[in-house]
């Protein structure tokens, strides 16, 4: 494996640089933590050197034997038969372990056992916590035959392992069993309908899942999977249905089970079959061949059934809209004309699942979509971010005053957004050939654009002069040799004016500029009848260089003009006028030159009324006229971007326990006026001062202590075993808080503290270990605030990007250059701040919104930077390490990156601050978290916050803890070691003409050869020289903070939703009405009355919780009011908002009636108020 990591030796220099600073900093805090003060004496994060040392480190948590048993050595040379990360490997290292051909095992079950975690662990890169808590054990039980088969427990964590992770594992686990000697299971009919619907009840009941398969998809994997799927219960609530079955061991609710069956197995077989197809026979599991007939059956449900007669080679997909949430508009129905035009292409902050869209769409939906928002989209995945890109096509719109205008600029769209009365066509969204690559989605034709059109017309020269012979095209043509080096060399900014468009297509033979074609194939033979008559009444003016036509003003052809996107302005309401570009363009796409032209042309359509109207459209031009259309895509608004500090519950400052002292704010000033704190703590003896203490080091004369146990019967012991059995290193006592508290300010030599400082109820960890609260004063002081672990985490929606501008990101060029950016990537030394440099591989952008109301990475890193340094000083009494003067002095700094539900740390560098809420970071670095950019989040926390203050001992006692905790440190990216998704990222300049006639042929993504980071790795370029074929003007251009997180109400929300429903012509808004009652506001009424009757009761003081009120109508605990969880406003505050909703927009009668029926069980329960106002609560009138 060594051999792959090939690097330049500039790269080589920079990984030196950040391997040399992250052990600076190791040793410092090493210094530092021996003295006694935390948990452990030395750091706590451990730095690994590759992947297959850290499978093997996280497996030894359960099997310490197989720790230099020669595994990690096995891994290594399998890597070099097969590619890294290739599946086969798992199956081999599983069916080898499982075999004991390493080491040896208690029993022939635990030995396949731990063969299974070890494959899985590769699988996920040793990086998730999924091979030890997600995947629980595994069970033998036996069929109806007699013979034994494999149950495969699971449960919640193997979410973290994400969806292909999960089913990989089933795979591995069903290979071992084959290469075991057991028997498939054989489900019987009450397993297959209990698996029903018990997914059904664990969606509808419990948690919504990313993806919900139908009853068909369900009974159809049950019957075919060669294992049965099982996990621990994880819900309160039972399955509704098919209870006490033998072989099923609960009749709760199994979250694990649900997770596997539905996210990973049902949502990911397209990418297992894929990949599964390849070495089935070779590695004998050609049963799994069922995937096959899935894929068809899935493909079929998520058409709603309609299967497609009609020659198409695509179905609209309706998944993506099945969990709309009320006030996040639909943008676009599934593949409705004017939703997004599908283009390839991947800027430099796209691809890796992000998207881009034009600034302008930005602005003109309301600015709900930001940099950064997810989208739900119909393909080629499940979901998406979007960035700015400004040279795609933006939208299409339609005024006030009737006038049609084309909106490419954020300028242009800020002065038109408040006039517009229909948005016709949205513009561009603009995905990677790598995405439709990586999810195995045919290739769809797109619309006609700049960069096809370009590399039409210099294929066409090298053909016609044997070279790129600008000159002889100039002197051929007559155009200025300028003008078209300047539309070769820029052309997604440079549009060849009509008349030279139109040259160059006659003398060329290709096919027109896509500035100046239209959507032909979106209207009707009919509809082009219409407009072509119309232009029978129109006038061609003609001024000097100016062509412009004018026309009655009459709404039905009008509209056909609209439809076709052809700008026009409406004068007066009498006239229609087409300006100068549209207009000439529209003649010549026409084949019109005079008004006399025109009866030539309704003869030839009248002729061939059996053909599209593109096909007419190529008959009537002298010009070949391309489809301007292509497909199109349809998306809805999905989570709002993200960039917080994260806090816990309460907002601690520090991992100390309060108690109930700490009163409703759990807050240290409460519980030093109750002079005590009760809770669980640890027991220590000061030798010297002869009293007890709860700290490792005493706080009165600071040597450390011993530490003691607890025995119910002999009390406070020197050894954690007692003749009674184990003593606890803790016990419940009453501490005097202002004892400790005193003695924390008297060392940190201050008499003042913050006016509030935080703790928590209680700790939750194994030991009940406080943290130090001298940490909680200073974090107080610096306004930061703690996680589980003891580290300060910053969360941020993760976007990709590979090339960056120093003016961008708020970075000096001296700054760039002594962090060796010294070319930008024509090789041109870095003279200024425009010009465009290639990221290097652990190099971050980190968020600094000016329109968020949340403080920005620079500013919470600065006072965590800050909070360190006085906590090297003040508390470890050693010398400051950051000293900074400024949020901008952190670029250089190093930080962890760490994403939810993994376990393994990323080391990166801060190199500048954005105005956007995302994390931009090299696509690399978010394939070493195991997320992709479509929605996930990831956060950083200091490097030296981790070393000093993070411990494994903080963490929680119960299943998952381990999951977003940096269990170990990676200090240098292997691309080999990271997510496989990456390897599929496209990096080329541009797409090959090849790649747009496959398009047009619906080809398999795989049939093409683009440059992939996959067809790099082993090279030098897989680190570096990566390409895009799109520019962006400015990353910080566009929305930057969603309108959803500024409205305040869901009424203003839902306004706004269908407010854009309304204007968007892809959308149906009465469809959309139906959607947000059905699918949120009733789920919503019906589970909040269900829990009415079922609720607990809380103090408003103490918030204590009852599940009745005491009898004295008062809190038992301190003399509190006692009040309702669950009030009637929370449960009626959507029903007349519906009502009104469904009038307006004329839903359904069914839905109607429901709404009517549960209306009718409202009032049954809170009786009707015949005083209220009938229009209260009505949002639409």
């Amino acid at each position: 494996m060594q051999e792959q990591i090939q690097t330049s030796p500039e790269m080589e220099l920079y990984f030196n640089k950040i391997d040399s600073k992250i052990k600076t900093e190791y040793a410092l805090a090493n210094k530092a933590k021996k003295k006694g003060y935390d948990p452990e004496s030395k750091v706590n994060i451990p730095l690994a050197k590759n992947m297959a040392e850290r499978v093997e480190g996280l497996i030894s948590t359960v099997a310490p034997q197989i720790i230099g048993s020669g595994i990690s050595k096995r891994i290594l040379d399998l890597e070099k038969k097969y590619k890294a990360m290739d599946w086969r490997i798992s199956l081999i290292i599983a069916e080898e372990i499982a075999k004991e051909k390493f080491c040896k095992f208690k029993d022939k079950k635990e030995a396949m056992e731990v063969g299974i975690r070890v494959g899985f662990a590769y699988h996920t890169m040793g990086t998730v916590a999924s091979p030890l808590e997600g995947f629980v054990g595994l069970d033998i039980r036996k069929r109806n035959d007699g013979n034994e088969y494999f149950a495969l427990m699971y449960s919640g964590p193997i979410r973290s392992a994400g969806g292909t992770g999960g089913s990989v594992s089933v795979l591995i686990a069903d290979y071992v069993r084959k290469k075991m000697g057991y028997y498939p299971y054989d489900p019987t009919e009450k397993e297959i309908n209990r698996i029903i619907r018990e997914v059904l009840d664990y969606h509808e009941r419990a948690t919504n899942l990313q993806y919900l398969p139908s009853e068909k998809e369900l009974e159809f994997l049950a019957r075919n999977l060669p294992v049965q799927i099982d996990g621990d219960p994880t819900e309160k609530i039972d399955v509704s249905n098919y209870k006490d079955l033998e072989r099923i061991g609960t009749n709760k609710i199994r979250g694990g089970f649900c997770l596997v069956f539905a996210e990973c197995l049902a949502q990911k077989a397209p990418k297992l079959w894929n990949r599964l197809s390849k070495f089935s026979k070779e590695f004998d599991l050609e049963h799994w061949n069922f995937l096959e007939e899935f894929i068809n059956i899935q493909k079929e449900v998520k058409a709603k059934g309609k299967i497609n007669n009609a020659g198409e080679k695509i179905a609209p997909n309706y998944t993506f809209i099945q969990d709309l949430v009320a006030g996040r508009p639909i943008l676009a129905f599934p593949l409705r004309t004017g939703g997004f035009r599908l283009r390839y292409g991947r800027s430099r902050t796209s691809g890796y699942s992000a998207t881009s869209i034009s600034p302008a769409t930005m602005i003109v939906l309301q600015e709900y979509i930001a940099t950064g928002t997810q989208l739900k989209v119909e393909r080629p995945g499940k979901a998406t971010t979007v960035s700015p890109c400004n040279c795609i096509e933006g939208p299409i719109v339609k005024l006030n005053n009737r006038s049609v205008l084309r909106l490419n600029s954020e300028q242009e769209a800020k002065k038109y957004v408040k006039d517009i009365k229909e948005i016709i066509f949205l513009g561009d969204l603009l995905i990677s050939y790598g995405d439709f690559f990586n999810r195995a989605h045919i290739l769809v034709p797109p619309g006609y654009c700049e960069e096809w059109w370009i590399q039409e017309l210099e294929k066409a020269i090298v053909d016609m002069f044997g070279t790129l012979d600008i000159i002889k095209l100039s002197n051929l043509i007559n155009i200025p040799e300028n003008n078209l080096s300047e539309l070769l060399k820029n052309p997604f900014y440079i549009k060849p004016p009509t008349q030279d468009a139109i040259k160059l297509s006659k003398q060329l033979n290709i096919p027109l500029h896509p500035a100046y074609t239209f959507h032909w194939k979106t209207i009707s033979f009919d509809e082009l009848k219409i407009l072509i008559n119309w232009l029978n009444s129109m006038k061609i003016i003609r001024e000097e260089t100016k062509t412009k036509i004018v026309l009655p003003l009459k709404e039905e052809p009008k509209r056909v003009l609209e439809l076709i996107g052809v700008q026009h302005s409406a004068i007066n309401n009498e006239f229609v006028v087409i300006r100068e570009g549209d207009a000439i363009a529209l003649l010549s796409n026409l084949g019109i030159s005079e008004k006399e032209d025109i009866e030539k042309s309704n003869k030839t359509i009248d002729e061939n009324k059996e053909k599209n109207v593109l096909e007419i459209i190529n008959l009537l031009s002298k010009i070949e006229i391309r489809d301007k259309s292509g497909i199109f895509i349809g998306a809805r608004m999905g989570r709002p971007e993200k960039a917080k500090m994260r806090k816990l519950t309460g907002s601690p400052h520090v991992l100390f326990p309060i108690g109930q002292e700490g009163d409703r704010l759990r807050s240290f000033q409460a519980a030093l006026e109750n002079k005590k704190v009760t809770s669980d703590f640890p027991i220590y003896q000061c030798e010297k001062c002869n009293k007890e203490t709860i700290f490792p080091v005493c706080e009165v004369c600071g040597r450390n202590t011993k530490k003691l146990y607890y025995c119910n019967i002999c009390g406070n012991i020197e050894t954690d075993k007692c003749k009674h059995g184990e003593a606890k290193p803790y016990k419940t006592q009453s501490i005097d808080i202002n004892h400790y508290f005193n003695a924390g300010l008297a060392s940190l030599k201050i008499k003042t503290c913050p006016d509030l400082i935080k703790g928590v109820r209680g700790t939750s960890n194994k030991e009940h270990i406080p943290e130090h609260l001298i940490k909680g004063i200073l974090r107080a002081e610096h306004d930061i605030y703690v996680n589980k672990d003891g580290t300060t985490r910053y969360d941020m929606t993760q976007l990709p990007i590979t090339h960056f501008k120093p003016r961008e990101i708020r970075a000096s060029l001296k700054k760039l250059k002594d962090m060796g950016y010294v070319k930008d990537i024509y090789g041109k030394e870095i003279e200024n701040d425009d010009q465009v440099l290639e990221i290097k591989p652990q190099d971050i952008i980190l968020p600094s919104c000016p329109d968020s109301a949340e403080a920005g990475a620079d500013i919470v890193l600065f006072n965590i930077a800050n909070f360190i340094d006085d906590l090297l000083v003040r508390f470890y009494k050693e010398k400051p390490y950051y000293n900074l003067k400024s949020p901008e002095d952190l670029a250089g700094q190093l930080v962890i990156a760490l994403a939810p539900h993994t376990s393994a740390g990323i080391v990166c560098r801060i190199i500048g601050f954005s105005k956007t809420q995302g994390f931009y970071a090299h696509p690399m670095i978010h394939a070493a978290t195991r997320r992709d950019c479509d929605g996930d989040e990831a956060s950083v926390m200091l490097a030296m916050d981790a070393f000093l203050n993070f411990s494994r001992q903080f963490l929680p006692a119960h299943r998952g803890s381990t999951q977003d905790a940096c269990l170990v440190l990676t200090s240098k990216l292997t691309p080999s070691e990271v997510d496989d998704m990456f390897f599929d990222l496209d990096v080329g300049w541009k797409y090959p003409l090849e790649f747009y006639e496959a398009c047009s042929k619906y080809n398999n993504p795989r049939d093409l050869n683009l440059d992939q980071i996959s067809t790099r790795l082993g090279t030098i370029n897989q680190y570096e020289n990566m390409g895009y074929t799109h520019p962006v003007e400015n990353i910080n251009s566009g929305v930057l903070c969603s309108a959803y997180k500024a409205i305040p109400s869901m009424e203003d929300k839902l306004k706004g939703q269908m407010d854009l429903a309304e204007k968007i012509r892809a959308v149906n808004e009465s469809e959309v009405a139906a959607m947000v009652i059905d699918k949120h506001f009733i789920k919503d009424i019906k589970g909040n009355l269900r829990k009415f009757s079922m609720q607990q009761f809380r103090c408003v003081k103490c918030n204590k919780k009852f599940r009745r009120p005491p009898l004295i109508g008062q809190c038992d605990s301190c003399g509190g009011r006692i009040i309702f969880t669950i009030s009637e406003g929370s449960i009626i505050k959507y029903l007349e908002p519906s009502i009104s909703l469904a009038n307006k927009y004329n839903v359904p009668a069914y839905l109607k009636q429901t709404l009517e029926l549960t209306k009718r069980r409202v009032d049954d329960v809170f009786g009707k108020d015949k005083e209220k106002q009938e229009g209260l609560g009505k949002w639409f009138g």
